[in-house]
């Protein structure tokens, strides 16, 4: 079920750009050959598997808004979406960053325009055993938890050895250095949760929104069966949980974007699905899923508690 890190950090994939010539995009027409539209047709997507709960609840109310639609969603570790992107196995990709310059790059000498937005701050999570007293973490902690230089032996789960969370805390916490020898990947981010609730030293990293849903029944089994660590960021005072407020205010200090990148050479089901989540219904999905939506004007207000 798992596979140490000394066995896989070799294997890391990145987003490599596939020298081919893009001769159309996955999925753009229906069964009778016909276009798909904006709001009419069958589309194949590739999501971050981080992103699963949210994108399965924005795909059941874009459907329901448009019935004539069917949106296909595979749900992968961020390293095969960008590849499904440039080998044209899907035209419309959902992950934890934009294109980069050598990616910008390839599409230009293709001639290619692909569109790209950025919908969400999101938030890592880190969850410990319900039984584990170091629940309350500084950044410098982490970031020798990350290292393996920690006093107390941790064990670091991840969803995937390919995911977007070990690219996340690869680049932006260890900065180059490599994670200890005892991190295990798991297949999913349900079974990092699952593992984190029987082993006591085990620390996991996941997508803040498999635990933030208070109104679906797995997302608070979820948050029963583990404890959400409080952080506090190198420039603050306060220990916080990655809720909204904190990571639309960067309190949070584990914060990244969220993207959706397509390539779509005419206005089809891609344009359709894209200007939904950038709207007002997709975004407000977005926080309902703890997400701090980019394109929504939020307004926080105090308030007294009696």
């Amino acid at each position: 079920m798992f596979l140490k890190a000394k066995n896989w950090m070799g294997a890391l994939l990145t987003a490599s750009v596939v020298a081919v010539a893009v001769a159309g995009c996955a999925g753009g027409t229906s069964q009778g050959g016909e276009k798909d539209t904006p709001t009419s047709g069958t589309m194949r997507i590739s999501v971050d598997e981080t992103y699963q709960p949210l994108i399965e609840s924005e795909i059941r109310v874009f459907e329901s808004l448009y019935p004539k639609t069917k949106i296909i969603a595979e749900y992968k570790p961020e390293g095969d979406c960008f590849k499904d992107l440039f080998d044209d196995s899907s035209r419309m990709i959902i992950v934890t960053r934009d294109l980069n310059e050598k990616e910008k790059e390839f599409f230009k000498k293709e001639k290619i325009r692909p569109q790209s937005l950025q919908l969400a701050t999101d938030a890592i999570a880190l969850i410990v055993n319900n039984n584990n007293p170091d629940s309350i973490l500084t950044m410098e902690q982490v970031r020798k938890i990350m290292d393996g230089t920690s006093e107390r032996k941790w064990q670091i789960v991840f969803d995937h050895q390919n995911s977007s969370t070990v690219r996340f805390i690869r680049d932006s916490i260890n900065k180059g250095k490599p994670l200890p020898a005892t991190t295990m990947a798991a297949k999913s981010n349900p079974e990092v949760i699952d593992h984190v609730s029987k082993n006591k030293d085990a620390i996991g990293v996941i997508g803040v929104n498999w635990i933030s849903d208070t109104n679906d029944t797995k997302a608070i089994e979820f948050t029963k069966m583990v404890t959400t660590v409080k952080l506090r960021a190198d420039n603050n005072t306060d220990f916080v949980k990655p809720y909204q407020f904190y990571i639309g205010m960067k309190s949070y200090p584990l914060t990244r974007g969220m993207f959706y990148i397509l390539k779509e050479p005419y206005q089809g089901l891609g344009a359709g699905f894209a200007t939904f989540l950038g709207g007002q219904e997709g975004q407000l999905l977005m926080g309902k899923y703890k997400l701090y939506p980019a394109r929504l004007n939020i307004v926080f207000r105090e308030a007294t508690l009696k």
